[in-house]
Order: structure tokens, then C-alpha cells, then sequence
């Protein structure tokens, strides 16, 4: 076969395998997409469900100025390469939020997070108690990191650290974060051993959403409110 010929079929066996990978991933998409969705919708009802508490109301915040909004454009803005430590790139402009109140006073507020691990985008739900500082739960439904490792943020058991630990201390600085080895104090979460780079990429994603690019303005606004 003279050299023409072999670089021929090279290329319509390249072409084939390329429209084959193209339409295997359009036409599987729309699947993915809703597994995504039931996964999510899954761990909301998990954290609702281990905390004993009802269903919430859900609200559009206004990620800048923290104020509710009625409709979400879909929108997204450019982050700050310095200003984005979960990696994101790009940050919705409407976030959704859950809250749960009695009689008007917040009891809990539930906040879709996500942000980059060590080998993959780490997404979840973190609940906040009425105080706004306490976490009351941290759960994540999708990732892909190390087996036995980095995935090990999935179990209940190390998921089960997070609950009562302390966002900010009394100054309001972000103070909470995943600690090589053993925590000492409420705002360390002991690490998983062999993860580090998971480990800080949840510090990073949880200290993001708690900051002025992520929630900050929302639980501010939450604060005054209360009074």
C-alpha cells in the first residue's frame, strides 16, 4: 500500500472514530445531564432528611448585591484569577439557596457549593445553621477523585466532621479549613490521609462561598436582617 493509501484510511478511520465519539456524546448528554440532576436533587433530601428537618423554601439571590430576585437570567461572569481559589473560571450571576424558617426566623439555610479538587470538580451541599456560622452539614454528590483517597470526601463518616464546625471566628474572618492530620479547634476538619490536594480544594471551595464572590453578600444581608 503506498503511502498516500495508508494516510487515507488513517484519516477516515480517525473521521469515523471522531463522528462516532461526537455523536455518542451528544446523544448521551441528555442522560448524563438527568443523573446529574437526580444525584443533586438526592443529596438535597439527604441533608434535609439526616438533619430531621422539613422541606425548604427555595430563593434567587443576586450574587453581588445578596438582594432575592424573581427571575435568573443565566447569566455567568468571569472571576479574578486571584480572586477565584476553587477554580471556577466563571460564577453564576442568580444562585439558588434554600431556607428553612419558623414563624420568620431562619432556622437553616442550604447552599449549593463546588470547586475544584485535586483531580475533578468537587460538587455539593453545605447547610448553615440559623446563626449563619455553624455548619450543620457538608455533603458532596459529585466527584471524581482518587479512590480510596480523595474520594473518601463522600463518606458519611468524614462528612460527618463537618457538622457544628465554625466558619468564621469572632473578627467575621474566614477561618475554616480541611488540616493535615488531627483538627484542633472548631474551625479545622481533620484530613484525609493521602489527599491533601483534595483536602485544600475544600477549603478553597467552602472559604470561596463564604466570600464576597460567593454568598457573602446573601449571609450578610441574613445578618442585618436578624438584627
Amino acid at each position: 500500500m503506498s503511502n498516500l493509501k495508508t494516510l487515507g484510511v488513517a484519516f477516515l478511520v480517525a473521521l469515523v472514530c471522531s463522528i462516532v465519539v461526537s455523536f455518542t456524546a451528544v446523544t448521551l448528554k441528555p442522560l448524563q445531564d438527568a443523573n446529574r440532576l437526580r444525584a443533586s436533587s438526592a443529596s438535597l433530601v439527604e441533608v434535609l432528611q439526616t438533619l430531621g428537618v422539613g422541606m425548604p423554601t427555595t430563593q434567587l439571590i443576586d450574587r453581588v448585591s445578596g438582594t432575592s430576585v424573581r427571575r435568573d437570567p443565566g447569566s455567568e461572569s468571569e472571576l479574578e484569577s486571584s480572586k477565584d481559589i476553587a477554580g471556577l473560571g466563571q460564577v453564576e450571576d442568580v444562585l439558588t439557596v434554600y431556607e428553612l424558617r419558623t414563624d420568620g426566623r431562619l432556622d437553616l439555610v442550604i447552599l449549593p457549593v463546588r470547586g475544584s479538587g485535586y483531580k475533578s470538580m468537587l460538587i455539593g451541599y453545605l447547610a448553615l445553621a440559623g446563626d449563619l456560622n455553624t455548619i450543620a452539614a457538608l455533603t458532596f454528590h459529585q466527584q471524581d477523585e482518587t479512590p480510596g483517597m480523595g474520594a473518601r470526601i463522600m463518606e458519611e463518616e468524614w462528612q460527618a466532621l463537618w457538622s457544628d464546625k465554625q466558619v468564621s471566628d469572632q473578627s467575621g474572618a474566614i477561618r475554616i479549613e480541611v488540616v493535615k492530620g488531627t483538627a484542633e479547634g472548631v474551625h479545622e476538619v481533620d484530613g484525609i490521609s493521602g489527599a491533601t490536594r483534595t483536602g485544600t480544594g475544600v477549603t478553597n471551595l467552602v472559604r470561596f462561598w463564604f466570600g464576597p464572590d460567593g454568598y457573602g453578600p446573601y449571609l450578610a444581608r441574613l445578618k442585618r436582617e436578624a438584627g
